[in-house]
This record gives C-alpha cells, sequence and structure tokens, in this order.
C-alpha cells in the first residue's frame, strides 16, 4: 500500500449526495479480485455515454462532457470533493480500489458510509470527514478557480487552502498511523514475521503429531 503523508492535489467536486459503490464501480467490472485496474471504469456509467463491460476498449468510447471528472480542468485530480452519505450501498471493496486506480489519495465529504469509510483506509485512500458549512466553502472555492488545489498533511491532521485557510480533521490513531507508513492489513501482519515463525517453531516441535 502507498505511503500517505503530504499531498499537495488538483481537487475535483463532486456535487452529488448519497453516491454508492455501484455507480463508483458497476458490478459488471467486479469479477475481477486484482486491487489494479478500474481506474478506466470508475463512475463508468456517468462517465461513458454507452454500456461499459469488461475488456472494453475505454479509449474509443464516447465521453459524457457534462460529467465533472472529464472535464479539462480536473484532470489529473487527487482530491476528490463529494456530498453526504459518500459511498453508500453494498460493501464492495471494489470501490476504493477504483477511485485509487484512478489517482485519487483523499476524499472529502460530511459523511460517508461506514463500510466504504473502513474500506479506504485499508487501502490507501484517506477519507476525510467535515462539518457540511466547510464542505460548501470548499465547493464554492473549486468552482470559482480553475487548478483549484489542496494541501493535506496527515501528519498534521490539517487541510490547506491556497489562500491560507485551514481546516483540521480527526483520524484514528492506528488507520493514521497505517496510512503514514503504507501498511495494509497483511503489511501489518509481517511486521510480526519473526514472532509467527518462532511460534511455529515451537509448535510443531511440542505438536509434530498435528
Amino acid at each position: 500500500m502507498n505511503k500517505f503523508t503530504l499531498l499537495d492535489g488538483l481537487v475535483a467536486p463532486m456535487d452529488r449526495a448519497n453516491v454508492d459503490t455501484d455507480a463508483i464501480i458497476p458490478k459488471q467490472f467486479l469479477k475481477s479480485i486484482k486491487r489494479s485496474g478500474f481506474g478506466p471504469n470508475a463512475f463508468d456509467e456517468w462517465r461513458y455515454l454507452d454500456h461499459g463491460e469488461p475488456g472494453m476498449d475505454n479509449s474509443k468510447r464516447q465521453l459524457n462532457p457534462d460529467f465533472v471528472l472529464n472535464q479539462a480542468r480536473y484532470q489529473g485530480a487527487q482530491v476528490l470533493l463529494a456530498r453526504e452519505n459518500f459511498g453508500c450501498g453494498s460493501s464492495r471493496e471494489h470501490a476504493p480500489w477504483a477511485l485509487e486506480d484512478y489517482g485519487f489519495r483523499v476524499i472529502i465529504a460530511p459523511s460517508f458510509a461506514d463500510i466504504f469509510f473502513n474500506n479506504c483506509f485499508k487501502n490507501g485512500l484517506l477519507p476525510i470527514r467535515l462539518a457540511e458549512d466547510k464542505v460548501d466553502a470548499l465547493f464554492k472555492a473549486a468552482a470559482k478557480a480553475v487548478g483549484y488545489r489542496l494541501t493535506i498533511d496527515l501528519e498534521k491532521q490539517l487541510i490547506t487552502t491556497p489562500d491560507g485557510q485551514r481546516y483540521a480533521f480527526e483520524v484514528d490513531a492506528h488507520r493514521k498511523y497505517c496510512l503514514i507508513n503504507g501498511l495494509d492489513d497483511i503489511g501489518l501482519t509481517l511486521k510480526h514475521k519473526d514472532d509467527i515463525k518462532s511460534f511455529e517453531a515451537k509448535h510443531r516441535a511440542a505438536q509434530p503429531w498435528l
């Protein structure tokens, strides 16, 4: 998992509430359990004008010009600004995979669906809850300024705007540690690999019939 410490990223505003995981990555793309390759189909039904299926050449599909992420000013965005209850619906882990593969590292919203929120941390994404009035202010600023960027400092738990405003955010200490060090559940387990090997050796010696 990629480490997260400090990000200066372009912001893309998705002004929709209750964006569910089927919108983030439609069900027909869930056949693969690889963590990569889902980015081109993130928000597939909103992003393209035709129906997408696995194996299609997305470079030949017609983009929806009205969809926010297709606008030139938001190409390369790493910060997704969203509305309440982002990531609701089914618990598919493919949703954060698709967002991370697209290029997002941070999602800012007033609220998230619980399972999606937890899955983000396990896959290198930083979901930030901010009060609705602060999210509104960021939406207005992003709409006014082309190339609007935010600096997110996970260590200090601060979002800084181009004009110097600062928004503090909360994050669980353990999740913060894992993101800063790039540790998913497997990585955390492997930190104890010597202890695990030692236990297994003792266990085999004590109970060789098992």
